[in-house]
């Protein structure tokens, strides 16, 4: 790596403009040069006119000055006397390589969304100077872009990013204690920020409330129970498939664009049916009564809360899945009504019964999913049970591997007829043709029911459909945004946590709606990936009288990362101005002894 001077001629004059270029030698012995900073003129002119000054800060005055920059193997022309800086370009050293582009979109993300305002009133710093608010700023900013754990980044993270140089902090953001002591100040603001955030999605997007989308899910802890019987952490059904783990259960509110509402944190062993009561009050208290249509999946609403929905005043619309038992109560009377088409693939039926409209719905494209799937769990399991048939188990151990067949294939399990032997380590199987063929008939088919007689299907069936916004915002918390694990034993700072998860979750969505109309196939984690390859680093230059000019700079954007700044109506910053070091002592007792 080294430094490469462009001479360019300007009416009349020559100019010089410097670059630092890294040498690649590529097949057949080609060596190739690439650009990794260009830092402009730096200017060996003899005249006044044409001197190029730049604006540093002088570590010895502590004030900014103006600058002119002169190559140290020449002499310094009289004019530029108590101005003028010899610069040794050969002692050019590079240091601090660090990860900044990510950082600089993740900020601009939060500074969309108001965050830095919003917070800069809440979180006022300490009488010590603690800087509260740019604290959680590179909290979230982390839990974006590279999440992890606070000691990870108290350790590793901050040093090799440049959110101290875009915040304009130093390593005392991320002092350990004060990273945890950030986290006991956020929950107080919790209502405040669902209003902010309802009033920037709205600004920015134009998104809309009338449908919300409601879901549960859970996220486990790796550590005892808890002693206080009032500790949220309890066992309880765990979608993680991790029984043998305390867990608490998060409900959200999403829009169906995937724009966040609300969230809470509930006890572990909640059960999904008797949350929505509180939620439905909770938004109605928060937002007012309107006009609002709640998407849930089925087991989250009991009978006596739909009731309270239907006779509510205003009513309060709903649109909830069934379960597969309600499906065969209506099955008769919806099995001579006819199929009205949607969409291609999709079609509907439509019964109206106690003050209710029930819409099944069946998918083609689903149906073909279900069945390959079904299909080959059952190929699986067939398979396995011929050769058990022909191994010499004992009792015990066939019951054992029976078991372990059962719980690798369960929906194919329920298809299959097993009988074992009381006293003989053997057993049959057989088809049950008659589950089979009532399960052919309900793939792909999955019933609704509503309050909402006026609309169109097509638009229930799109309003259903929407429930994966809300499932994918939790696998986004949980694989992107690594939810888990979760370091914290208090339970105060379990949900501050998750309000920091919840916080990098919003600067998520709004990459990914500014992606929408623009890059729709890229990824905001793409993205991420992408700005992440900016890089910041210190260009040290030695002087002739013993200082160090250094130039703090971020790399040139190369053609796809130019590319996607334009498309997101992003404009990189300035380069950071640079600023001089106080001359060293050292190497002036040599100058002397010369």
């Amino acid at each position: 790596m080294y430094l490469r001077s462009n001479r360019r001629f300007k009416n009349g004059k020559e100019h010089h403009y410097w670059s630092i270029v890294e040498s690649k030698r590529c097949a057949g012995g080609k060596v190739v040069q690439r650009q990794v900073l260009y830092l402009g003129e730096i200017n060996d002119s003899q005249h006044e006119a044409w001197c190029r000054t730049i604006e540093a800060f002088d570590e010895g005055a502590q004030h900014s000055r103006q600058l002119a920059l002169f190559p140290a193997d020449r002499p310094m022309p009289g004019y530029a006397s108590g101005y003028g800086v010899q610069v040794r370009l050969g002692a050019m050293q590079l240091h601090r390589p660090r990860q900044w582009g990510a950082c600089w979109l993740a900020c601009q993300l939060y500074e969309q969304l108001d965050l830095d305002r919003f917070w800069a009133a809440r979180l006022p710093d300490s009488r010590e100077g603690t800087c509260w608010r740019h604290i959680l700023q590179t909290l979230v900013c982390y839990r974006l872009i590279d999440p992890g754990s606070e000691w990870r980044l108290h350790r590793h993270w901050f040093e090799q990013s440049a959110m101290g140089d875009l915040l304009g902090g130093d390593f005392s953001l991320v002092e350990k204690n004060v990273l945890y002591r950030c986290l006991d100040k956020l929950l107080d603001h919790k209502a405040a920020l669902f209003l902010h955030l309802r009033q920037r999605w709205q600004d920015l997007f134009a998104a809309r409330f009338d449908v919300l989308l409601y879901d549960l899910t859970s996220t486990y802890f790796e550590s005892d129970p808890p002693e206080d019987d009032a500790d949220k952490r309890r066992h309880g059904y765990s979608r993680d498939k991790r029984s043998d783990c305390v867990q608490v259960v998060i409900a959200l509110v999403v829009t169906p664009e995937g724009f966040p509402l609300a969230y809470e944190v509930l006890p572990g062993n909640t059960a999904d049916n008797t949350t929505l009561a509180d939620f439905l009050a909770r938004i109605e208290a928060q937002y007012g009564k309107a006009n609002r249509i709640w998407v849930m999946d089925r087991g989250i609403p009991t009978e006596a809360v739909l009731a309270t929905m239907r006779h509510a005043d205003p009513p309060v619309s709903y649109l909830v899945g069934t379960p597969k038992g309600r499906l065969s109560k209506l099955e008769q009377a919806l099995i001579d009504l006819p199929w009205q088409s949607v969409r291609p693939g999709v079609e509907v039926k439509l019964l109206a019964k106690d003050d209710e409209l029930y819409v099944l719905a069946q998918s083609r494209a689903r149906i073909d999913k279900e069945r390959a799937m079904r299909r080959r769990q059952l190929k699986r399991l067939w398979a396995r049970l011929k050769q058990l048939s022909t191994m010499t188990l004992s009792r015990e151990d066939l019951l054992m591997k029976l078991g372990a067949a059962r719980a690798k294939a369960p929906a194919a399990w329920r298809l299959v007829n097993v009988g074992v032997a009381k006293d003989a380590p053997a057993f049959t199987y057989r088809l049950d043709r008659v589950k089979l063929r009532q399960v052919r008939r309900r793939e792909g088919r999955y019933l609704l029911r509503s309050n909402l007689s006026g609309y169109d299907p097509a638009q229930l069936w799109q309003f259903y459909v929407q429930l994966v916004e809300v499932e994918a915002a939790f696998k986004t918390l949980k694989d992107d945004l690594q939810l888990r694990p979760i370091h914290h034993q208090l339970e105060q700072r379990i949900e501050a946590h998750i309000f920091v998860a919840f916080l990098a979750y919003c600067l998520h969505v709004t990459l990914r709606a500014r992606l929408r109309p623009v890059a729709a196939g890229l990824t905001p984690r793409a993205v991420l990936d992408i700005f992440a390859a900016i890089q910041m680093l210190d260009v040290h230059f030695p002087t002739a009288d013993g200082r160090t000019l250094i130039l703090r700079r971020h790399t040139e954007p190369n053609t796809e990362q130019k590319m996607l700044l334009r498309q997101l109506g992003l404009t990189l910053p300035p380069q950071p101005p640079p600023r001089i070091t106080v001359p060293n002592p050292r190497n002036d007792l040599k100058q002397t002894a010369m």
